[in-house]
Order: structure tokens, then C-alpha cells, then sequence
């Protein structure tokens, strides 16, 4: 639901802007580049209020000169209840900009972690506004170029363009900790091919192959019981995003890394090397015919977005999941599912 939600408000910010970056899933960056004639304070009272009336989501819209100078209008509108949701630092409330910074602490600015945060206070920087004055080989030497982009990004110069076509993920993991403890090679087939024919729908929904896999398992460290704890990793000889060719993979190494006479709390499958689908080449002495069984995934996964998940499954990943986590906790996919819509009743 929690995803839905966010690609339904990003929708709407798409709207706004003809330039969006979505940041993480409650977050985006919108250029404003071309709307200077307009009232900017105006135009994102407009966008909070279309996102509340088209999502029911309320929203805070910071506004400034540079990317990092936004995030800190953002933070003024989400904690200063006069600013109503919208704070702007550009055009001609740059004069604000001094008292704003001056208020603001150094750990509150964006990229300022707890690591230079020390730094910054043991040498008397303390407020974004010391951080901006800061000088320039001193931030370069003691905080890198990043540091130092940011601290032009505090004086109003933009050394951060939006990324309109985010780089590819470096890798997707599928794991969870067990309903139950997990004591049979058996069960522990089904939960690691479970996560593996999950880890291949999120590649294909990425449109990326992957190039390596690694399977880890391990018992629960905070009980009093034997301990074991294992992965291993397997390069692939192709690099692949084919359901049944990562599952056979991961049998591979569940087997290899599975000791009997443990209770079982986690494990995981973690998909890494990734390269986009369309940018490889294919291997001469290649077993598989790709194309064919491409073509097969991308039939199943239709069916089972239509009918419902796992509609087609897989042998190996079992049908009884009794290591399952229970989901009587998990929330309700009210955007999604007719079947979780609240009912009510009308007299």
C-alpha cells in the first residue's frame, strides 16, 4: 500500500514540473526552472493542496535556489506551523536566508551526517550558517569535494542537478526472519526458493539481470541454543533474471550451506553484479534459450498480477509456507486488493 500511495503523490507532483526527481519514496525534487514570473509561494500551496485533494496525503513543499537550500525551506515548513506547509527561500526571500541558516543546526542540513557533525563542532561549526561561511580549503581537506559541493549548494550555487534517470540498483535482497524456527533442509529449500522467485520478479520488474548470488541463513543470536550462522556466494555463468535458472542456484547452495541439528531464524537470497536486460550480449556456449524463456517469465508474471501472486508457482518453493511469518499484523493493501476494501453499510 505504502508504495502505491507514494507513486500515486509522485504522479500528481509530475504534474507540476516537467523535471522530477524522486528522491526516496517520500520525497521528490521538482525544477522550477522557467515558473520565475510566477508566484512560487502560490504555485506550491497549489501543489500541497492538489496532493491532499488527490491522494488524501498531506505534504510540506520547501522551495530555493539549489537542492540542499530546498531541504532546508522543507524542514522550516514541516516544523514552523506559521509556514502552513510551504516555506520559500528563493527570489526575494533570500534576505531570510541568514537568520534562517543561523537558526538551523549543522546536523540539519542535508549530508551532514553524525560523522561530520562531530567534526564540524569540535571545530566551532555548529549552525549551517558557520558551515556556509566556511572556508573553502579547510571543508575541501577535512570533508572531500562532497563537502564541499554541499557547502556552495548553502550559498545558493547548484552543484547538485536532479537525477532524472536513477543509476540501476547495485542489488536486491530478499530475507526474512521465520514464523517459526526452521529445522528441516526441506522447509529451508521452500523459504530460499520462495525468496529467490521473489528476487527474480523484482529483476524483471527492473529490467536487470544479475551476475552473482548470494544465499545466507542463521539461528537466532539472542538465544540460548547452538549457533550457526553461513553464506555463500555463486558467480553465474550468464547473467540472468530467469525464475527457474536462480532457483536451481539457490537449491545448489542451500545445500552446501545447510548443517543439520540447528534451529533456523533467517535466510536470504541477495542478487548483486547487475547489468541492464538490454545491454547483453549473449554467451556462445549458452544452454538456454533466453529469448524463448523470457518471453515464458514475462507470461507468468502477468498471469499472476492478474489472478493474483503466486497463481503459477514453483514446485520447490512448497505449498504450506508453515515457516512462514504469520500476516494477521501486516496492513491492509486498501489501494490495491477489492478483497481488502473496508466494507460499510448503508441505511
Amino acid at each position: 500500500m505504502y508504495g502505491d500511495m507514494s507513486s500515486r503523490v509522485m504522479e500528481v507532483l509530475g504534474r507540476f514540473a516537467s523535471e522530477i526527481e524522486v528522491y526516496s519514496i517520500d520525497e521528490a525534487f521538482l525544477n522550477l526552472e522557467g515558473f520565475e514570473r510566477r508566484d512560487l509561494t502560490a504555485y506550491a500551496r497549489e501543489i500541497r493542496a492538489t496532493v491532499r485533494k488527490w491522494t488524501g496525503i498531506p505534504v510540506s513543499v520547501g522551495i530555493g535556489p539549489t537542492k540542499t537550500l530546498a531541504k532546508v525551506a522543507n524542514h522550516v515548513a514541516k516544523k514552523l506551523p506559521v509556514a502552513g506547509g510551504v516555506w520559500n527561500l528563493s527570489g526575494e526571500f533570500e534576505s531570510e536566508l541568514d537568520a534562517l541558516l543561523e537558526a538551523t543546526p549543522v546536523e540539519e542540513v542535508w549530508g551532514i551526517g553524525p560523522v561530520y557533525r562531530d567534526l564540524l563542532r569540535r571545530h566551532g561549526i555548529t549552525t549551517a550558517k558557520a558551515l556556509r561561511d566556511a572556508d573553502d580549503r579547510w571543508v575541501q581537506k577535512h570533508m572531500t569535494v562532497v563537502g564541499l559541493k554541499t557547502v556552495w549548494e548553502l550559498r545558493g550555487i547548484s552543484c547538485l542537478p536532479l537525477e532524472l534517470c536513477p543509476p540501476p540498483k547495485k542489488g536486491i535482497c530478499v530475507s526474512r526472519s521465520f514464523g517459526r524456527p526452521v529445522e528441516t533442509l526441506r522447509e529451508m529449500h521452500e523459504a530460499i526458493s520462495t525468496y529467490a522467485a521473489r528476487a527474480a520478479e523484482k529483476l524483471r520488474e527492473e529490467r536487470l539481470l544479475a551476475g552473482q548470488m548470494v544465499v545466507f541463513l542463521r539461528t537466532n543470536p539472542f538465544k540460548e541454543e547452538p549457533q550457526y550462522a553461513n553464506s555463500v556466494s555463486v558467480k553465474l555463468p550468464v547473467p540472468t533474471s530467469l525464475t527457474p535458472e536462480l532457483l536451481s542456484y539457490a537449491s545448489e547452495v542451500t545445500d552446501r550451506i545447510w548443517r543439520q541439528g540447528f534451529r533456523y531464524k533467517k535466510a536470504g537470497v541477495f542478487l548483486t553484479e547487475m547489468s541492464q536486460a538490454s545491454c547483453i550480449q549473449p554467451a556462445f556456449f549458452d544452454e538456454i534459450h533466453r529469448e524463448r524463456a523470457g518471453r515464458l517469465m514475462r507470461t507468468v508474471d502477468r498471469i499472476n498480477e492478474r489472478l493474483g501472486s503466486d497463481v503459477i508457482r514453483y514446485g520447490s518453493m512448497g505449498f504450506s509456507e508453515r515457516w512462514a511469518v504469520k500476516a494477521g499484523r501486516r496492513s491492509p493493501a486498501y489501494t490495491t486488493r477489492w478483497e481488502d476494501l473496508p466494507a460499510t453499510c448503508a441505511r
